[in-house]
């Protein structure tokens, strides 16, 4: 006979299988290790997550998770008003955010269209951000709404439903979609084709590779010698 865990054990390895990454060994080792030093981590664990299940909501702008009626980015003054970055999750906004390369604010998806899976345009915060950019567009504040979706099936499907609302809406609102293509640090050669292909057809002109979009130079892709001999740009 083989031995089985009682109820309450079982009950901790289920709910702990059902988060990303953890599958039913992974989902064991950690409900063990929970066990063995309940005065500490069980307790802890616990506590944090009575306080996220008490003190954390959504904000009521943008949507990501956040413990008072609106997120400090949302109430962060120094960013663009005119730029609106559409994410699939907080976890993707705490990415781009963290690139420095985004100065505008946030819409986050609660993930993304699957009709597979019966997950529809209200079920991921669709009506939500379409009120959020209509107010931008009425206010005459709001000028580019950038897609940030993941470059998968659902992704794909959610970028282009979510690219044809807002145009179909919105004619004049500048859509974009993040670029896709080779990756930093890795040579052609070794890049799968599919990248290659992507990266081809998102090529650019070669002054805004050196310029960058806003017309400003960055050091660091542009060195001094270079610029001396290139300056037409």
């Amino acid at each position: 006979m083989s031995i089985r865990l009682s109820p309450a054990v079982e009950s901790l390895v289920k709910a702990l299988g059902k988060l990303p990454g953890y599958g039913p060994r992974s989902a064991q080792r950690a409900a063990f290790h929970l066990l063995q030093n309940r005065d500490e981590s069980l307790d802890e664990l616990a506590a944090a997550v009575e306080r996220v299940r008490r003190g954390v909501g959504r904000c009521r702008l943008c949507n990501t998770f956040t413990e008072g009626d609106i997120c400090p980015v949302c109430l962060d003054e120094e960013r663009d008003p005119g730029l609106l970055c559409v994410v699939e999750s907080t976890a993707d906004q705490m990415a781009l955010d963290a690139s420095l390369a985004w100065p505008g604010y946030y819409f986050v998806l609660s993930g993304r269209l699957s009709p597979v899976n019966g997950i529809g345009p209200a079920d991921i915060g669709m009506p939500l951000l379409l009120k959020r950019v209509g107010a931008g567009v009425e206010e005459g504040v709001l000028r580019e709404v950038v897609v940030a979706m993941s470059y998968t099936p659902e992704g794909d499907a959610t970028a282009y439903y979510l690219i044809d609302a807002l145009k179909k809406r919105w004619p004049q609102l500048r859509v974009t979609r993040l670029a896709r293509g080779l990756p930093a640090g890795i040579e052609i050669e070794y890049t799968d084709l599919s990248t290659i292909a992507n990266a081809v057809y998102a090529r650019r002109d070669a002054c805004e590779v050196v310029r960058g979009p806003s017309g400003l130079r960055p050091t660091a892709a542009k060195p001094s010698a270079f610029v001396a001999k290139n300056d037409h740009c």
